[in-house]
C-alpha cells in the first residue's frame, strides 16, 4: 500500500507540474544574416502584467519616442543593427531606470529587462552592420528621451513596448 501511494503522488505531483507549466512559445527569428530565437509568449505575458501601470503613469502624453512608422521604415539590411540599439537602449536607458511602487511590477520589468538581454546575447553571433540613416534614427529617440526627467521618460519607454512586441512579432 505504501508503495502505490508513493506513485500515485509522484503522478499527481507531475500532472500538476504539467498542469501549471505554461508552453514556451519561442520562435526564431531570421533578421538581415542572423537568426536567434525570441520567446516572444514570455516577452507579452510580462508585458502585459506592467503594461496598465507604464501607460497610466505617462503624462507625456504629445510625446512619442518610438511609433510604428519608425520602425516600419527600417532599410533593408538595417534590422539587426536596429533591433541591436532598441535592444540597448532599453537595457542602458529604459530598465535600469524604470521603478514601481509595486513589487510585482519590478519583477516583471526585471524579467523583460532579462529576456531583452537574453536576445541580446543571443544576436552577439551577428555581424550587424549600422548605417548612417539608422544611427541617426536612434539618435532622435535618445535625444527624445533626454528632453524629459530620466524616470518620466523610461516609464513612456515602457509603455511604448508594445510597439516594440508588434514590431519583433512581425519580423520574419
Amino acid at each position: 500500500m505504501k508503495m502505490l501511494f508513493g506513485y500515485s503522488t509522484c503522478f499527481l505531483l507531475f500532472f500538476l507540474l504539467g498542469c501549471l507549466s505554461e508552453p514556451v512559445d519561442s520562435r526564431t527569428l531570421h533578421v538581415d544574416s542572423c537568426s536567434f530565437n525570441v520567446h516572444t509568449h514570455e516577452l507579452r505575458k510580462y508585458y502585459s502584467d506592467i503594461r496598465s501601470h507604464a501607460i497610466s503613469g505617462d503624462t507625456e502624453i504629445g510625446v512619442k519616442l518610438l511609433d510604428r512608422s519608425l520602425m516600419k521604415h527600417v532599410q533593408d539590411g538595417q534590422t539587426c543593427c536596429f533591433l541591436r540599439l532598441l535592444l540597448r537602449f532599453y537595457l542602458e536607458r529604459v530598465f535600469s531606470n524604470y521603478s514601481s511602487p509595486q513589487a510585482h511590477h519590478q519583477r516583471c520589468s526585471s524579467a523583460l529587462a532579462n529576456a531583452f538581454v537574453s536576445i541580446r546575447r543571443d544576436m552577439h553571433k551577428c555581424h550587424c552592420h549600422c548605417g548612417e540613416e539608422t544611427q541617426r534614427t536612434f539618435d532622435s529617440v535618445h535625444a527624445e528621451f533626454i528632453k524629459l526627467q530620466t524616470q518620466q521618460a523610461a516609464q513612456k519607454a515602457v509603455g511604448e513596448l508594445d510597439t516594440v512586441l508588434d514590431w519583433l512579432e512581425g519580423l520574419r
